[in-house]
């Protein structure tokens, strides 16, 4: 059997996707999510005085990157299950917001953001899929609902940061109506990221 035919097996005895907000009881189950990732390709940032481009280049071996843990996500998620529409609503205080992807009774992806109402930005905070479950439009379907809250909020615009080095996020971010608007070299000095330089991608929301 080849190596599609057998995916696409395992996909179609695989449960349905279903989507919702967060509830405070699946906080364990979204910080278990692996979000490492693996690639072949990165994009190195080739910068000069009149400003800078993106080039695409091959790593060998691949590259494995590992995220550390970040203690703001955990507060974010524990916003995001005490807002004033009650527990489960996914929505907190200050604006967090995380939304699920559910396969039976496993939490197979999640997606955190929130809203800077001064400028009326949904900024993604952050989004995985499990490695079991990517490559079944899980992320794409994620940042839809993402985006989604964002315009009932008002927002205008949906901005992220990525990694240069996360090439099949970049990659999938494109595909999702994300642009490059920008980066900073000096965004990981001092952490685990250092060398690597962040990258800012928008994507304008349709509020009418």
């Amino acid at each position: 059997m080849s190596g599609s035919s057998a995916r696409s097996l395992r996909e179609a005895s695989a449960p349905p996707i279903g989507y919702r907000s967060a509830a405070p009881a699946d906080r364990e189950a979204v910080e278990a999510i692996d979000d490492s990732f693996t690639t072949d390709r990165i994009y190195e940032v080739v910068a000069d005085d009149s400003g800078f481009a993106l080039r695409e280049r091959g790593v060998e071996p691949p590259l494995v990157k590992v995220f550390p843990e970040d203690p703001e996500d955990a507060e974010d998620f524990e916003d995001a299950g005490e807002g004033t529409g009650g527990a489960g609503d996914g929505e907190g205080p200050g604006g967090s917001h995380v939304e699920v992807a559910v396969a039976g009774d496993e939490v197979c992806g999640f997606v955190a953001c929130g809203i800077e109402e001064w400028h009326s930005r949904l900024v993604v905070h952050q989004i995985a899929v499990a490695p079991a479950h990517r490559g079944r439009g899980i992320g794409a379907a994620l940042m839809e609902r993402a985006c989604a809250y964002g315009r009932r909020a008002g927002a205008r615009t949906a901005w992220l940061e990525v990694t240069n080095v996360n090439a099949p996020a970049i990659r999938a971010y494109r595909r999702m109506g994300f642009e490059l608007c920008g980066l900073d070299t000096t965004f990981y000095r001092g952490t685990a990221s250092e060398g690597e330089t962040a990258l800012f991608m928008s994507r304008e929301l349709d509020t009418r």
